[in-house]
């Protein structure tokens, strides 16, 4: 019975501890569409395996789901926006499983969304951030935000056009428009140059960019851009027209009364081309080698105040085109200051924090015990799969489709061959032949359906429904009401080609079986088929394991076929078999629409009606196994025999462990969350008899430390770092901080059914200070903050804390569980999602030990200069 409930209940999920990942990488442009309106489009690149989501969705605000992309601007009365978002890109809508099988639109590769706005007032820049979540099939990272600023320039008359034309002659016009470089340029002392702030990671950087100025005059300077190109990479220049082709390198000054641009901007050096673009199919001008120059000479009135600005470029080579890059820049003319980088305006007034904590950041490195862990993250689903596999293999030979199949096939190997080791080598092709024939099912699924359509398979609400459907029919044809064949004339044909004989006919003898057995195994077949559909190997996995199951006995039976007299005898226990699957086919298919009931809120399938039908099924089987239940193909119960009385008593067993799904757990204030049934019911908390409950809490903490209060589990805890800490020094408690989020399905396992149990229990309730900090919590702060060691501007305590793991631990993944003292270093190696109470609570227990450790050792020291004073 073991494996049989293996079978119904294996849903796995990797551990999530990683390095730090930004996935989505953001490029923003501007265009004028007529007049004082403009589009302002805003692109995503997003990593492979990726996904993020859109800014439309169907679920309330109130739903547990990921955050969907947002676009937020800086107030001001200088624009307005006109007509709502547009988005554009690789947009799907499927379940979402990290988030309950939750509805939702996201994009993946790429999305693009854009806005049509007036500009009012063109002096200003139209400034803002975007947020956006990202999550691949393991796990999601905090939401982050990317900000941008976008200076919109009105042209002075519509449809005048100042660019010279792109013809055959384009190169000559070109250098018509080009001022010689003043003969003394090549004598400027070259000032040091600061490169650019590289594009996100992930994202190619074939051109760096350096700044530089010299003084001409008495209030004149000449900027200097400097670009430097890889080989192999082209970019494009300030005179290729950009309707419909490339982005043309431009340079974009944020207006200000103390200087004003004298001509247009030069541009020398590097290798320059010019004739038709094979992307774009225009004239171009084009750089294929540099370093390239460009220069533009300006009147400064006010040399104290910087010049700001950015320039956009756009780079290909043979293969592709990246999309257009800015690159801000500042240029400080005062006292001979060299042009810059501006990561972030010191005029914006913005707060800066550093959250970097020195005793943290030494002890993470090399903590003050040992307590096992390390950062890796470990992922044996495959091996499960295979197990699963294996076990259906295991069930499919009891069934009266393949059981008698056995001795007939060892015993015909061994009587027509020659001697035994011709038999038993006959009787291993056999084997070896089910075992190719099945994976050769398994990857030809896979490379029929693809990776990304397998998982939206198994969380699609139309495909579980048809699942669930498909299912009940299979629960039924167990049940002995009809059959689910392949058409006889297959079954022909292959028992035709196996009487050829030879390494040829055993294999058609092996396919002939596949045949006729399909209406007992199709069902396991299919069952195990859509268990394993999340991931690109699950299908040849698990057909590995169901055909290697299939193939032992053959080959075992063969090797010694005096094992043979041991084998019972076929008969009606091997209908019993098939009904017993019918039965676990039938609650398999409740698993599938509650997928589908969650995903498209139908609420018809709620926690209390899922375990109610469950228990119902698994009373239904026991009563069957006992005898008071029979179906079409079966004879009457004489006499319960021991192997039936024992399944019998098991399946009880099994029956009353599901209705114990139906306590209350006070500690919780909700269901008790069967192990067994995680992953295949829906969550306790999906429920319509349980009123909610207000949790108590000390108001004499409460009333000092506004960040007390109810986590998971009923559990008190602080959501504010500083105030945790604070509490832990009063108290003289170690500290355990618990990096979660509202979203995170690994942290709610973590809660349900490791922090449940009393061992962990008691020890996160007594002996430690739990310090829960949300990474994904929304809230504004009261003014929004500069990161020193990053930055990144923080807008939400979500930021806030996501800011804080990154820069003391270097990691962005939740769940993250760190013991520290009251003083703020780190007992042991951090630990992140993995399963196992015991392990746990090893963890738990080692880290107060070292901190036992530590404060005797800290009493000792302080004792003994004591002594010394004395």
């Amino acid at each position: 019975m073991k494996y049989l409930v293996l079978l119904a209940s294996l849903m796995f999920s990797p551990a999530l501890f990683g390095q730090i990942q930004d996935p989505v990488h953001w490029v923003f442009e501007s265009r004028h569409i007529k007049g004082n309106e403009f589009e302002l489009t805003f692109k995503a690149k997003i990593d492979d395996g990726w996904k993020t989501y859109s800014p439309f969705q169907e679920y309330g605000e109130d739903a547990i789901a990921p955050i969907p992309t947002g676009i937020y601007y800086d107030e001001g009365t200088h624009f307005e926006a006109v007509g709502k978002l547009m988005e554009s890109g690789n947009r799907k809508v499927a379940a979402e499983p990290l988030f309950d099988n939750l509805n939702v639109a996201y994009f993946t590769k790429n999305a693009t969304f854009t806005q049509r706005v007036k500009v009012l007032d063109a002096s200003k820049p139209i400034t803002g951030y975007v947020e956006s979540m990202a999550c691949n099939d393991e796990m999601c990272l905090p939401p982050s935000s990317t900000d941008f600023s976008l200076l919109l320039e009105i042209p002075a008359t519509t449809g005048q056009n100042t660019e010279p034309p792109v013809d055959e002659n384009i190169a000559a016009a070109v250098e018509e428009h080009i001022d010689k470089p003043k003969e003394d340029f090549t004598e400027v002392e070259q000032l040091d140059a600061l490169e650019a702030v590289p594009p996100p990671t992930d994202i190619e950087a074939p051109l760096k960019w350096t700044f530089d100025s010299k003084k001409v005059g008495e209030q004149e300077y000449e900027l200097l851009f400097i670009a430097s190109l890889e080989k192999g990479w082209t970019f494009y220049s300030q005179h290729t027209s950009p309707e419909n082709g490339p982005v043309p390198t431009e340079f974009h000054f944020e207006k200000s009364g103390h200087f004003e641009l004298l001509g247009p901007a030069r541009e020398e050096g590097g290798k320059k081309k010019s004739g038709i673009d094979p992307f774009f199919g225009v004239n171009v001008v084009k750089f294929t080698e540099g370093p390239v120059t460009f220069t533009q000479r300006v009147r400064v009135l006010d040399s104290n105040l910087p010049i700001t600005g950015y320039l956009t470029y756009m780079a290909c080579d043979d293969s592709e085109c990246l999309p257009p890059t800015d690159v801000d820049f500042s240029f400080g003319l005062a006292a001979g200051v060299a042009g810059q980088v501006q990561a972030f305006d010191p005029a914006s007034g913005l707060k800066a924090i550093d959250q970097t904590v020195p005793s943290i950041r030494a002890t993470y490195v090399e903590p003050l015990g040992n307590c096992g862990e390390e950062n890796v993250a470990r992922n044996s689903s495959l091996l499960w799969t295979f197990i699963l596999g294996f076990a259906g293999g295991l069930l499919a030979l009891l069934t009266p489709c393949v059981f008698p199949m056995i001795p007939l096939t060892v015993s015909f190997f061994t009587k027509s061959s020659q001697d035994r080791a011709s038999g038993i080598r006959n009787a291993l092709l056999y084997g070896l032949s089910i075992i190719v024939i099945y994976v050769s099912i398994g990857l030809m699924i896979t490379a029929f359906f693809g990776e990304d359509a397998l998982n939206l398979l198994s969380t699609n609400w139309i495909a579980n429904t048809l699942f669930f459907i498909i299912f009940i029919a299979f629960a039924f044809s167990f049940f002995g009401f009809y059959e689910i064949t392949l058409p006889s004339s297959w079954a022909n044909k292959s028992d035709s080609m196996a009487d050829r004989g030879g390494l040829l006919g055993i294999f058609f003898m092996a396919f002939t079986l596949a045949i006729v057995s399909f209406s007992c195994t199709g069902p396991i077949i299919g069952s195990a088929l859509v268990q394993s559909a999340t991931d690109k190997l699950g299908p040849f996995i698990v057909m590995l394991g169901f055909s290697s199951a299939l193939a032992l006995p053959f080959a075992l039976f063969a090797a010694f076929p005096g094992w043979l007299n041991s084998l019972p005898k076929s008969g009606g226990w091997m209908n019993s078999v098939k009904v017993v699957l019918g039965f676990l086919e039938l609650a398999l298919a409740l698993k599938f629409l509650s997928v589908a009931d969650m995903t498209m809120h139908w609420n018809i399938l709620p926690y209390e009606v899922f375990m109610g039908a469950w228990v119902l099924i698994f009373a239904a089987m026991t009563a069957y196994l006992f005898g008071f239940i029979r179906f079409p193909h079966d004879s009457p119960v004489q006499k319960l025999t021991a192997t039936r009385g024992t399944f019998s008593f098991l399946s009880l067993a099994l029956t009353i462990y599901l209705a114990t799904g139906f306590f209350y757990n006070e500690n919780t204030k909700s269901y008790n969350s069967l192990k067994l049934m995680s992953g295949l019911a829906p969550p306790a908390t999906y429920n319509v008899f349980l009123p909610d409950t207000n949790k108590e809490l000390d108001t004499r903490i409460k009333d000092r430390y506004p960040s007390f209060t109810k986590c998971a589990n009923n559990l008190d805890c602080f959501k504010n770092y500083e105030e945790g800490v604070a509490y832990a020094k009063e108290v003289n408690k170690p500290i355990l901080l618990d990096f979660t989020g509202y979203g995170c399905v690994n942290c709610r396992k973590t809660e349900e059914h490791i922090w449940v149990a009393d061992e962990v229990k008691q020890k996160l309730s007594e002996e430690f200070v739990l310090v829960s900090l949300y990474v994904d919590d929304r809230k504004a702060l009261k003014e929004t903050l500069l990161s020193v060691p990053r930055q990144e501007k923080l807008r939400n305590v979500g930021n806030k804390w996501a800011d804080f793991q990154i820069v003391n631990f270097e990691q962005n993944s939740q769940p993250l569980y760190v013991m520290m003292s009251p003083d703020e270093r780190v007992l042991a190696a951090p630990r992140g999602y993995k399963e196992g109470v015991k392990e746990y609570a090893e963890f738990l227990e080692c880290g107060l030990n070292t901190y036992e450790q530590v404060t005797e050792d800290k009493k000792k020291d302080k004792q003994d200069r004591r002594l010394g004073v004395n």
